[in-house]
Order: structure tokens, then sequence, then C-alpha cells
């Protein structure tokens, strides 16, 4: 991966989250969202990247920041995993007659604990883009030779 490659996937990663973030926000607005994101860090669009170039984004970025990176991430799917089972988890097990009467919405009460636990997400998601954003400015800073 060349330079501006890495630079692109990183800032395409960055955004994925952004977008994970507007999905959950759509959710607790009561929307029907489609696609979850997984709870597995290794699974993500943005893990598969990260995960899948570990070797040569630890050369790049160093192992201190490529770690900070990792940790975030890892917090950022751990915080998620209480929106996922308020929203996603029994999702599956909704029953026809449930959805005809419209008994398949989530407990007012529930909804207050996901804008908690989005709230706290979101400052996961905001330490995430600017460790990101510490990375990209190493990245642009780094000779092209550095890369493969």
């Amino acid at each position: 991966m060349n330079k501006s490659q890495m630079i692109e996937a990183l800032e395409d990663a960055k955004t994925t989250h952004l977008n994970e973030m507007k999905k959950i926000e759509d959710a607790i607005d009561g929307k029907h969202i489609e696609n979850p994101t997984t709870l597995a860090k290794t699974e993500c669009e943005c893990g598969l990247w990260f995960y899948g170039n570990e070797v040569e984004l630890k050369r790049v970025l160093g192992a201190q920041l490529f770690e900070r990176l990792d940790q975030n991430h890892e917090n950022w799917h751990k915080d998620y995993l209480d929106l996922y089972n308020i929203f996603f988890k029994e999702e599956k097990k909704v029953g026809f007659f449930s959805k005809v009467l419209g008994k398949n919405k989530i407990d007012p009460m529930e909804i207050d604990k996901a804008k908690l636990y989005f709230a706290q997400l979101q400052k996961n998601t905001d330490e995430l883009v600017h460790i990101s954003d510490s990375a990209l400015r190493r990245l642009s800073a780094l000779s092209e030779s550095k890369f493969n």
C-alpha cells in the first residue's frame, strides 16, 4: 500500500465509524436499521482494513500509535455492545402480530438508557477521530519511501 492509499484507507475507516454513529442515532430516533454494526472489532469495515494491514500499520505509524488506535477501537465496540443489545439483539424474535400491531417498539426507559450509552460512545468516537487525525498527520509527514 503506498502513502496515498494508506491515507485514503484511514480516512475511509474514520468516516465509516462516523457513519456507524449516524446509524445508531437513527435507531434511537426510531428508524429501522438494516445492517447493524458487527460487535467484533475485527469484522467491521474499519477493523477488516485495520487488522488486515496490522504489520504495515505498526511499521509506519509506530507501535505506540497503533496500540492507541487499537485500544480505542476495541473500547468503541465494547461500549457499542450496550446499544446493540437494546436495538438489535432481540430484533429477530419479533413475531408477525407484534409487527402488525406495532408491539415491537422499544420501551421508553430503554431509549433513555440508549441515549446515555450513545453519549459515552460519542466520547469514544471523538477520541477515535482525534487519534485517527494524529495518525493521518504522521502518515502525511512520512516520506513515500517508508511505504511499500
